[in-house]
C-alpha cells in the first residue's frame, strides 16, 4: 500500500515502510532582472520579421526560417547559456527561458534552429572533443547551423532500443548503413546527431553509440514525409556506406543509450510542451471581445488557469537545471500534462465556437490545422505510453 504526501509544495510517494519513495517539487521562479529588456527585445524582434499567417504561429517551434534565426543569433538570442569561448553569452537558464517563452508565445518561425539550440548544443559542449565543438557550437549561436536528431527507425514504432542503424569500423573511421523516419527539419538541418548501433551482434539498449553526421556527407540521403497538411516537417534519411572520421564519435562509445536518454530531459521540459497551441488560444479571445457568453468565458478562464500552472512547471525545471539538477521525471510529467492541454484546445474551441472549418477567419482556419496536426503531440519526445511508464518508475510504483 502506497500513499501520496503533501509537504508543503512537494510531493512525497510513502512506500509501504513508510518510507519516502521519490518527490516531485514545484518552486517560485525567480525572474532576473532582465527578464523585462528580454521580453521587450524579443517582441520588437517578432513585430519586425516574425510570422503574420495565424497558422504559421501555430505550433511554431516546426515552421522553420532561416532568416529568422539568424537574426536572433545577431542579437545574441541564440546559445545564451554557453560558454563565449564557442559562442556562447554565458546567461542564466531562467533567461533563456524568458526568451523562448516570448517566442513560442508570439508564435515566431524558430524550426530551423530550434533542436540545434535546445539539445544538440549542449550535447556537443557536453560530450563532444575539441573538433566537433570547434565545427559546430559557434556557428549554432550564430543562427548558421541547424541540426536534427536521428533516432526513429521504420517498423520500431516507439521501441528506441530496436536501433538497427549501423556503423563498423574501417581503418580510422566509420562506414554508417541504415535508415532514420520521422526526422523532424532533416532538409534543413546541417548536421545529425543519430543514435547507431557500433557494436555488431549487440541488442537492445547495448552496443549503441552518438554520431554526429554531416547531412551534406556522401551517401546521405534525405526524403521528404508531407503531412495530411501539405506540410513538409518530418523525413526519411538514408545511410549509404556513409564514411566519417573517427572524431565524429560523440562522447564514449558504447554510450550512446545513455547520452541519448540524458539529453531528452532537455527536449520534453520547455514551453514548447504546452504552447503549441497558444496560437488558438489567442484567436479565441479575439473572437470573444469584451463580452463573451457564458461557454467561452468559462474556456478561456479554464485554459489560461491550466497554462498558467503549467508554465510554472515548466519554469520550475528550467530553474533545477540552472542548478546542475537532473529533473528527468519533472521534465517528463511536464511533457505528459502539456501534450494533453495543447491537445485538447482544438476540440475545445470546437465543442464551445460554431465556425465553418472551411472558412477564412482566423479562428476557423487555426482550429482547423490544429484538429488535423495535434494529434502528433503526444508522439514527439517519447509516446505517451512510454513517458507513463517512465513516470512510474520514478515515482517508485514499478
Amino acid at each position: 500500500m502506497q500513499r501520496v504526501l503533501r509537504c508543503g509544495d512537494r510531493l512525497v510517494r510513502e512506500g509501504a515502510r513508510g518510507e519516502a519513495l521519490q518527490t516531485f517539487a514545484t518552486e517560485a521562479v525567480d525572474w532576473p532582472e532582465s527578464a523585462t529588456a528580454l521580453r521587450e527585445q524579443v517582441r520588437a524582434l517578432v513585430a519586425e520579421h516574425g510570422e503574420r499567417d495565424p497558422v504559421r504561429r501555430a505550433n511554431c517551434w516546426t515552421k522553420a526560417d532561416p532568416a529568422f534565426s539568424r537574426r536572433l543569433g545577431e542579437a545574441g538570442l541564440l546559445g545564451m547559456t554557453w560558454p563565449r569561448e564557442y559562442g556562447g553569452h554565458e546567461r542564466s537558464q531562467i533567461e533563456r527561458y524568458v526568451v523562448i517563452e516570448e517566442l513560442l508565445a508570439a508564435g515566431a518561425p524558430v524550426g530551423a534552429h530550434w533542436i540545434a539550440d535546445r539539445q544538440s548544443g549542449p550535447l556537443l559542449l557536453r560530450m563532444g572533443n575539441e573538433e566537433l565543438k570547434r565545427r559546430w557550437v559557434p556557428a549554432i549561436a550564430r543562427g548558421e547551423a541547424f541540426a536534427c536528431i536521428g533516432l526513429s527507425e521504420p517498423n520500431s514504432g516507439s521501441d528506441l532500443a530496436s536501433v538497427r542503424t549501423s556503423a563498423r569500423r574501417d581503418g580510422d573511421d566509420w562506414v554508417i548503413n541504415g535508415q532514420k523516419v520521422w526526422t523532424t527539419g532533416a532538409h534543413v538541418a546541417h548536421f545529425m546527431i543519430a543514435l547507431i548501433r557500433s557494436e555488431p551482434g549487440s541488442e537492445r539498449q547495448q552496443g549503441l553509440s552518438q554520431f554526429v553526421i554531416p547531412m551534406d556527407a556522401p551517401g546521405v540521403t534525405v526524403k521528404p514525409i508531407i503531412d495530411l497538411t501539405g506540410a513538409h516537417e518530418f523525413n526519411e534519411v538514408f545511410f549509404e556506406d556513409v564514411r566519417l572520421p573517427a572524431t565524429a564519435l560523440l562522447g564514449e562509445e558504447g554510450n550512446g543509450w545513455k547520452q541519448a536518454t540524458a539529453e531528452l530531459s532537455l527536449e520534453r521540459s520547455g514551453p514548447e510542451r504546452y504552447l503549441s497551441s497558444m496560437a488558438l488560444f489567442t484567436e479565441l479571445v479575439r473572437h470573444a471581445g469584451k463580452h463573451p457568453d457564458q461557454t467561452v468565458r468559462e474556456l478561456v478562464g479554464r485554459l489560461a488557469a491550466e497554462a498558467w500552472t503549467l508554465r510554472l512547471m515548466s519554469a520550475s525545471v528550467a530553474a533545477k537545471l540552472a542548478r546542475g539538477e537532473d529533473p528527468a521525471l519533472e521534465a517528463t510529467i511536464v511533457k505528459d500534462l502539456g501534450n494533453s492541454y495543447e491537445q485538447a484546445i482544438p476540440e475545445l474551441v470546437q465543442a464551445v465556437v460554431e465556425m465553418d472549418l472551411n472558412g477564412e477567419d482566423a479562428l476557423a482556419r487555426v482550429t482547423a490545422y490544429l484538429l488535423q496536426v495535434s494529434p502528433s503531440f503526444s508522439l514527439r519526445g517519447g509516446t505517451r505510453e512510454i513517458l507513463k511508464g517512465i513516470i512510474a518508475r520514478g515515482l517508485g510504483l514499478r
